[in-house]
């Protein structure tokens, strides 16, 4: 990058930044109503924007669109599955659970269950689940300062750390909703200009979801068939073949988990209790739906045409794979592979020495025979393509000005903020408000409170940090094994709290414990206990996989195993007070406020 590119990225995001902790300073908090639910006065347009925000994660931002371009048509499972969580979210929780009108989702469940225990059981799932999803958001946090600054990952991820620390720490939900009004408008717009000019480009369409089911620019050839072609042609699948990627039944799986897991995500959900009221909370889900919409619709086109230009790159002519000509020399490379080189997230090698760049699917051992045989190949010389970082190098590949670049370098750390910032804050309130005040230490000051707020979310931000530079996957895939805790501990009994009248305390403690330790077991043995991999007990690949159910996708055999477990428990056991059974029925009564 030339020096001009960073200078100008610095200035763009120095005055993001300027805007958010200016934002933070304004609505600082001085009571725990505002710190936790901001009041409860949050305009629902104001609030669907800021839970956009905070629902589209480094995750959707900078992961999703390189998971789709590498994955292909199976990469579509986590568009699908976290598009239709939301759904689930705002039709049978959100309207509920703002209506029974506590702070946070232990609380809730705490009350509903009668139970103090089953309060501290749902704090305990609830840090498992935001721990590991703060482990992806603190991964894209570090990539998007590496970027920024030029510097290796993990001085990235340690200037991230310090960011996220001032303006969470001191902005509570008050300061942290109205800084992601400003998140959600840097972030939506560095997303669809880039994928604007990227597609008029390649296909001559303005509108990238046209443009993904067009023809190229001066050709009748579709973009999704050329592309098809160039990757059987290197040896990968084609792009929009369903064999690729996950098989049907991790697929499946997949979606299912992300939908039930993102309806069960205590940090969203707590996004809804900071509206006046509750006819204002599915006002708010109806909003963060359209504000949501806006990346989710432009991102298959995002990774596809992003694969298109990265092929472009390294290709001189796509039409004679074999010839050596066709691969683009070495010091022929642009500026933005040499600048990703530096973070460590982007390596490449001169196996065969001939001076010119060979990327193809070596893992597939036929096509590599061939390779090594006819071409002289010795293996593909990308040897490190983080896929973490696709669309914040996908102006660069482009071409695009450099405005353009800046633009997406600040909405990539807008998108990984906005999230760790709602972790954070469901991280510290589950700590001080649910663990301190609703069970250990009744009698806390507001002050204390507080303070133990705000310490928790230090030190979670400490253990988060250290697992980013270690990550058990890239950014998407490490907030998949979020949603899939979500969807095995709290989901089924969010639901049961709510529409099952009987179902009792030992039922819904029994069940989050057995959704828990079932998912999270299956997890840590392939991830390593706590997601350190040295510690893990199988290979993670399909052959050591149970039923060959990948890791990711195994939340909703966890939520199965809450459910039967749950309503065994609950059959044998006394049924919930009659007035519980009262208060259930009340809380799921249309008419509201």
């Amino acid at each position: 990058m030339e020096g001009s590119q960073q200078i100008l990225n610095l200035t763009v995001v120095g005055l993001t930044f300027a805007l958010y902790i200016g934002i933070a300073i304004w609505a600082r908090t001085g009571s725990t109503s505002e710190f936790y639910v901001a009041g409860k006065g949050v305009n629902p347009v104001a609030n669907g924007m800021a839970t956009a925000a905070d629902w589209m994660s480094a995750a959707s931002f900078i992961s999703m669109a390189g998971l789709i371009a590498f994955l292909g048509f199976t990469g579509g499972a986590f568009l699908m599955g976290w598009t239709g969580g939301y759904v689930l979210m705002a039709l049978l929780l959100a309207p509920y659970l703002r209506k029974f009108g506590k702070f946070t989702v232990p609380e809730f469940i705490g009350d509903r269950f009668y139970s103090k225990t089953a309060r501290v059981i749902a704090v305990i799932c609830l840090l498992a689940i935001s721990i590991t999803y703060v482990i992806g958001q603190m991964r894209g946090v570090g990539i998007a300062f590496s970027n920024i600054l030029e510097v290796p990952l993990t001085v990235g991820l340690i200037s991230g750390m310090v960011v996220v620390f001032i303006y969470a720490v001191f902005g509570g939900m008050k300061g942290i909703t109205y800084t992601q009004i400003a998140q959600y408008c840097v972030m939506i717009f560095a997303y669809t200009v880039p994928a604007v000019f990227i597609a008029i480009a390649i296909t001559g369409v303005p509108i990238p979801q046209i443009g993904l089911g067009s023809t190229l620019a001066g050709s009748d050839t579709y973009l999704l068939e050329a592309l098809d072609q160039t990757l059987v042609d290197l040896g990968f699948a084609a792009y929009s073949a369903t064999e690729g990627g996950f098989n049907m039944l991790n697929m499946f799986l997949l979606t299912i988990s992300l939908m039930i897991g993102t309806a069960g995500l205590p940090h969203v959900i707590i996004r809804f209790f900071t509206v006046p009221r509750i006819r204002d909370a599915r006002k708010s889900a109806g909003w963060s739906l359209v504000f949501i919409a806006l990346l989710y619709t432009t991102a298959p086109a995002v990774g596809a045409m992003a694969m298109w230009n990265l092929l472009d790159t390294v290709l001189v002519d796509r039409h004679s794979i074999g010839e050596a000509e066709a691969h683009t020399r070495y010091e022929d490379l642009p500026d933005w592979m040499y600048r990703w080189e530096q973070t460590g997230l982007l390596q490449w090698e001169d196996k065969n020495n001939d001076g010119r760049i060979q990327y193809y699917n070596d893992g597939n051992a036929e096509f590599d025979q061939m390779a090594r045989e006819q071409w002289g190949w010795e293996g593909s010389e990308i040897t490190n393509l983080d896929r973490d970082i696709i669309v914040l190098a996908n102006p660069e590949i482009a071409g695009l000005p450099t405005w353009v670049i800046a633009l997406v370098a600040a909405g990539g750390i807008a998108a990984a903020l906005s999230t760790a910032a709602g972790l954070l804050l469901a991280i510290s309130s589950a700590v001080s408000h649910d663990l301190l005040k609703g069970v250990f230490k009744p009698d806390i000051s507001e002050k204390n409170e507080m303070l133990a707020a705000r310490i928790s979310m230090a030190v979670a931000i400490i253990f988060a940090g250290y697992l980013g530079l270690n990550p058990p996957g890239f950014a998407a895939e490490v907030v998949a094994l979020a949603f899939g805790l979500a969807a095995a501990s709290l989901f089924p009994t969010l639901m049961m709290g709510i529409f099952y009248r009987k179902m009792n305390r030992e039922g819904a403690i029994a069940g989050m414990l057995a959704g828990l330790i079932v998912t999270l077991g299956y997890v840590f043995t392939y991830k390593g206990f706590l997601f350190f991999p040295q510690l893990a007990l199988l290979p993670d690949t399909a052959e050591y996989w149970l039923f060959g159910i990948n890791p990711a996708a195994f939340g909703v055999i966890g939520a199965v195993a809450n459910g039967i477990v749950s309503f065994a428990v609950a059959k044998m056991t006394a049924p919930p007070p009659a007035e519980i059974q009262k208060l259930v029925e009340s809380v799921r009564v249309p008419r509201a406020d």
